[in-house]
């Protein structure tokens, strides 16, 4: 089962990195490309390079510092700071998908180089983000339901503390000792948890990934200094804030160490890769090419639908309807502000982007 876990996050991040093989060789739109600043070459190479080399430290740290985080008492799942934390992260990457990721689709479909019909007459940004997000519920509850299910099949044998007595008007009176039954009941609730966050993390990655590739892409084709140099400082916090998001689910899912590392790895090198390959790419990719623009459009539509469901239900949604944040008037209105401010930090650097 983990083997297959491992082989498909590989394999699927694999496929991504030929995302750029797709909209190559190309017919560009005219009007676009002539309006493009071409600024700099070697100038643009060298914010590339400063991109790749700051973006992979931003991901790299802020991914593992809640992992790290866990081994400090303070940082516990049980604190109010750890509350505070992935609440600060939700609102991040809730931002990520509203004003990121969704407008750079809704811009793809609705680009002068793409025909009217059928790309400017239905709405297939919202519609992919709403399809995007049903097929990610349904993937996570049919995942937990199969895992759960195959757990039960391994149930424990009945032992000697359980005797049949008998059978009493149709019922079966079974002798157990309560606190027998206590322990086997939170020890399946602890692994129903730790299955739920396993699959959390899992899905939250791939919806990273791929937006990350495909933004990583289209930095390294371009050749214009004065657009690289503003997305550099904002896709270093953008990775270093959807980093921490990540990492506080790869916290809680007890992954162990080789799956952790792994996660971490794909999660930081995957932005760079893309900036490299589109460096590699530049002289034959064209963003503004037809084919460039839908599969960028639905990748980045499909994206916005995951990283929406995951933040609100996985994220948010479990987090505020937590026992503890509602028998606690200060940590819940401590968990919204921070809700409000990782959204809002998220939302500000789009100004740069």
């Amino acid at each position: 089962m983990k083997t297959k876990e491992h082989s498909f996050i590989s394999s699927l991040f694999i496929c991504l990195l030929y995302l750029p093989v797709l909209v190559t060789a190309e017919c560009s739109c005219e009007n676009e490309v002539l309006s493009k600043d071409t600024g700099n070459k070697t100038k643009a190479l060298k914010y590339k390079f400063v991109a790749i080399s700051s973006i992979l430290m931003a991901g790299a740290v802020g991914v593992s510092l809640p992992i790290m985080a866990k081994k400090i008492p303070t940082f516990g799942p049980q604190n109010n700071i750890f509350f505070l934390i992935k609440a600060f992260a939700g609102g991040v990457i809730l931002a990520t998908a509203f004003v990121h990721i969704l407008p750079d689709a809704y811009q793809s479909f609705t680009s002068p180089c793409l025909s009217e019909k059928p790309w400017g007459v239905f709405p297939f940004t919202g519609f992919l983000a709403m399809v995007s997000a049903i097929l990610t519920m349904m993937m996570d509850t049919f995942a937990t339901s199969f895992c759960k299910s195959s757990h039960f099949d391994k149930a424990l044998p009945v032992n000697g503390d359980e005797e049949m007595l008998g059978e009493h008007e149709g019922h079966v009176h079974v002798h157990t000792h309560p606190t027998h039954d206590h322990a086997h009941g939170s020890a399946e609730s602890s692994h129903h948890l730790m299955i739920t966050q396993r699959i959390i993390s899992q899905v939250l990655e791939v919806g990273i990934v791929v937006h990350s590739v495909i933004i990583g892409v289209a930095l390294g084709a371009s050749q214009s200094a004065t657009t690289i140099k503003p997305l550099v400082a904002a896709l270093t916090f953008h990775q270093f804030f959807e980093g921490m998001g990540l990492g506080g689910c790869i916290s809680q899912a007890k992954f162990k160490s080789r799956a952790i590392a792994m996660m971490l790895v794909i999660f930081s090198l995957t932005t760079p890769m893309g900036i490299a390959l589109g460096m590699g790419i530049s002289k034959i990719y064209n963003e503004n090419s037809p084919k460039a623009l839908v599969v960028e459009g639905i990748f980045n539509s499909l994206s916005a639908g995951i990283l929406i469901y995951m933040s609100l239900v996985d994220l948010l949604g479990v987090d505020f309807m937590n026992p503890l944040m509602q028998t606690s008037l200060k940590l819940l209105l401590g968990s919204n502000l921070s809700l409000l401010l990782g959204a809002a930090s998220m939302s500000l650097l789009a100004k740069w982007s």
